[in-house]
């Protein structure tokens, strides 16, 4: 299942394909469909009219009110659900090509492509409005790119790729990433989180974090958890690390959701926890 809310609407996806927008606030279909015969891979993205998914066949996707109004075929598979911003549809496929399509007809506008790696992360990557540019996590680095053309403007690095191997050098951007005003926190995939100023282009601060799950925040702290089930929790402005708990060490945990009375974590095992934000003590 994947969910995209836009403002009262609420887009989402089952693997089985049936598509659905609902009331944010009754949670009453608005529209339901069924693709058949179809799996969904990557999705689901929405602005609140258009709905756009990527299947297994690598089939993106595009519907609205319970119609499909285009189809395409991508170059490649993809995990991260498209971006539906601007009557523009914006795909980041597995070899790391970013391309756009005309939301109303389905022509391919532009393609980026970036030189393919021998390996790919299966899991949905970065892929982002910030006012008029396009964010996109392309291996280790976030990446400003111009909407209207595909063109980059800017890169900052959060990871270098280093190792002996493929594997140890896999340092993708991993969703989900955390935006408070013009800075945008992330995480590479078992290397590093940073934080980069997406106005400026330029990178805020970056440490060394062995993690696979995207990040969550507030105005003053990051919260990023460890694969080994340690919770971290880094300043937003200066990177300092504030606090470490390993309280749910060796579960594997969920993405942290950063709350006002705390930070909510769940576990594979069906529970869901409720850590303090001012020390990660369990609440």
């Amino acid at each position: 299942l994947s969910v995209a809310t836009r403002y009262d609407r609420i887009a989402l996806a089952n693997r089985d394909g049936t598509v659905a927008m609902l009331n944010a606030k009754t949670g009453k279909d608005i529209w339901r469909f069924t693709l058949p015969k179809t799996t969904v891979s990557a999705g689901v993205g929405s602005d609140g009219q258009q709905v756009a998914l990527v299947t297994r066949d690598n089939q993106l996707v595009v519907m609205q009110d319970a119609k499909v109004q285009w189809r395409q075929t991508l170059p490649a598979q993809s995990f991260t659900p498209p971006l539906v911003a601007g009557q523009r549809i914006f795909v980041l496929t597995a070899d790391r090509s970013v391309l756009a399509y005309d939301g109303a007809t389905g022509q391919k506008l532009w393609t980026q492509q970036r030189p393919v790696e021998p390996l790919v992360l299966k899991q949905a990557g970065v892929l982002a409005a910030f006012k008029n540019t396009l964010l996109v996590g392309l291996s280790g680095r976030l990446a400003g790119l111009d909407p209207t053309n595909g063109v980059i403007v800017w890169e900052s690095a959060i990871a270098t790729p280093r190792g002996t191997n493929d594997m140890e050098r896999l340092v993708d951007l991993v969703s989900p990433f955390d935006r408070v005003g013009d800075v945008v926190c992330v995480r590479a995939f078992q290397a590093a989180v940073g934080c980069v100023n997406a106005e400026r282009g330029q990178g805020v601060w970056t440490r060394p974090s062995a993690g696979e799950m995207g990040v969550s925040g507030n105005e003053n702290l990051l919260i990023a958890p460890l694969t080994n089930g340690v919770v971290q929790a880094w300043n937003r402005a200066t990177g300092e690390r504030l606090w470490d708990t390993e309280r749910l060490k060796y579960r594997s945990l969920s993405v942290p959701l950063v709350t006002p009375r705390g930070v909510l974590v769940a576990d594979n095992g069906g529970w869901l926890y409720l850590l303090s934000l001012a020390d990660g003590a369990l609440l």
